[in-house]
Parts: C-alpha cells; structure tokens; sequence
C-alpha cells in the first residue's frame, strides 16, 4: 500500500508595497501580509523544501504533518526583492517558476500587460470601448463575430474579477487567434503604458544574476515554459521546442538538473506536455488546481495549490 501524504503547497504571484507602488490596484498581496502569512506558517504548519517532497514521492517516505510548501511564478523582481529576504532570514525555501524568455529577451508575457493594463485604467468601459474599436477593425481580416456576440458569450461576473474585467481577460487570453490577442494587447499596452516594453519587462522580473543568488541561497528555480504558451494547445513540436528552451535556461542558470521541477503556464497541461516532462526527467509539476496535495507516484505532475 503506497502511503499518503497531505501536502498544502501554496502559490503567490505579485508581493509588493501595494500602497507605494506605481500600480496600487494590481491584485497582489502587500508585503505585510505576506510577513504575517510567513509567521503563521512557521508557527503552525511545517515549511519544507522541494527536494524533501521529491525524495517523499521516490521513496514513499512520510514528510511531516502540516507540511506547506512554498511557490511564486512568474519569477517576478518583487520576489528577489521583497519574498527572497524574509525567506533568506528564516532559512526557509521558496520555489520560483521563471518564464525564461521574459528574462532572456526582456519582452513582458501577455498576461502581465493585461494586469497592468486594467490596473491603469480605472474606469474599465474605457478599455472595453478600445477593444469594440480593434474588433471591428480586424472583423473582415480575421472573420470575427460582433463585438455584442464575445460581450455576451463571455461577459460574466466570477469569484474574483467583475462581468467587464472578465470579459477584458477571456478575449484577450483565450477566445481569439492568437496572433490577433497579441496585436490587440500591444496595442492596448502602448496606449495604457507610458514605457517601452523592454524597459518595463527589465523593471517587473527578475534578472539571471539575481536567480543564481537565490539559486546559491537554497532556492529552489523551476521551469514555468519559454513563450509562456498554454501547454495544452501546442503540438508535439512547438511543446519539444518550448521545454527544450526552457530547460536550457535552466542549465544555463546552474539548475540541479537531477531536481528540476515544472509549473504549467496558465495550469495548463494535457497527457502530452506530462509525458513529455517524465521523458526528460523532470520530478514534479504544479498546477493552478485548487485543493490540498498528495505526495504521490500517481499525482506527482498534477499537484494541485492554494
């Protein structure tokens, strides 16, 4: 009988001085809280590290009651900044999920120019209006429906965001080609944002340096793709091509490549990217599923988080 163990993993993304910063309304979590989360943690659960839950999942070794483990994606500069030294004074690991090409080649991934966007914007009809414009725009060359089809087919309140920031996001992330999605946001980006791309890619992450530091400190520095693509939708191809220029940067970084780890971009796997993981060794993978973990043989690519 293979033993089970509970595991909470918990996910965080922006950790900032919420107040301070330049984009007050992006949904992060302000530094104090993130110290008070840290404190409670460390009272009450037990924080441990990647390579223990790998070594529970190989060996079906119990891992201690209340065990958390700790992940940020996106390898934001706010998590050197402001996660990595609360972590550093307690000798507590983090793993940091980096999408490599916003690093490499200094481009913003689509999802965070969608963040920033809406956080500029306070008054989001306005931004809805731009994208009624670039819908009848492009209608003719990309055979779109009209603007009041993709309002209501997706315009719909949820747990987190309003009918109309919903709807900002599904057409701009999933409902149209992507080709067109990017056309959109860049365009939107350039209205909204007074800062080249490179210059604001270099402010928002993390640079090499800065990973290897961490990286030299005991973090933990996973694999969350290149592009940044929704896993389940590239061919076997595009997938090789995305985990095999993911992979190299984590080598380049000096990686232990015998522990490498992944984060499904978006959550978004399919049975292909999870073989393709297992071929080329990778440990473990994280999804954006929301439930308690389970170190196990059978779970170990679909591990769910908070």
């Amino acid at each position: 009988m293979a033993m089970m163990n509970n595991l909470t993993i918990v996910m965080y993304h922006y950790v900032r001085d919420l107040k301070n910063s330049r984009y007050p309304d992006i949904k992060g979590l302000d530094i104090k809280l993130f110290e008070e989360q840290i404190d409670y943690m460390r009272k009450y659960y037990h924080i441990i590290t990647m390579e223990e839950v790998i070594h529970s999942i190989d060996n079906q070794v119990k891992i201690p009651n209340k065990s958390v483990l700790l992940t940020f994606d996106d390898a934001y500069s706010d998590h050197y900044t402001n996660v990595f030294p609360i972590l550093d004074k307690y000798k507590i690991q983090g793993s940091f999920y980096t999408p490599a090409k916003a690093i490499t080649e200094h481009t913003v991934l689509d999802v965070n120019k969608i963040h920033f966007i809406l956080a500029s914007v306070d008054d989001k009809l306005n931004i809805i209006t731009d994208l009624k414009e670039l819908v009848e725009i492009y209608q003719k060359q990309y055979q779109l429906e009209s603007f009041d089809y993709y309002y209501k087919k997706l315009a719909q309140d949820s747990r987190y965001d309003s009918k109309e920031v919903i709807f900002i996001k599904r057409l701009l992330q999933v409902e149209l080609v992507e080709e067109l999605r990017i056309k959109m946001v860049d365009t939107l980006f350039e209205k909204y944002i007074s800062m080249s791309e490179d210059t604001f890619s270099r402010e928002l992450y993390m640079n090499e340096e800065q990973l290897k530091h961490m990286l030299r400190s005991g973090q933990h520095i996973g694999n969350h793709g290149y592009n940044h693509y929704w896993w389940n939708s590239l061919n076997k191809k595009e997938m090789s091509q995305e985990l095999d220029l993911s992979i190299g940067f984590l080598e380049k970084l000096g990686v232990d490549m015998n522990n490498w780890t992944a984060c499904y971009p978006y959550g978004s796997y399919d049975d292909q990217s999870i073989k393709m993981l297992e071929e080329r060794g990778c440990r473990l993978a994280v999804t954006t599923e929301v439930d308690i973990a389970t170190t196990s043989k059978d779970t170990r690519f679909i591990m769910p988080r908070l």
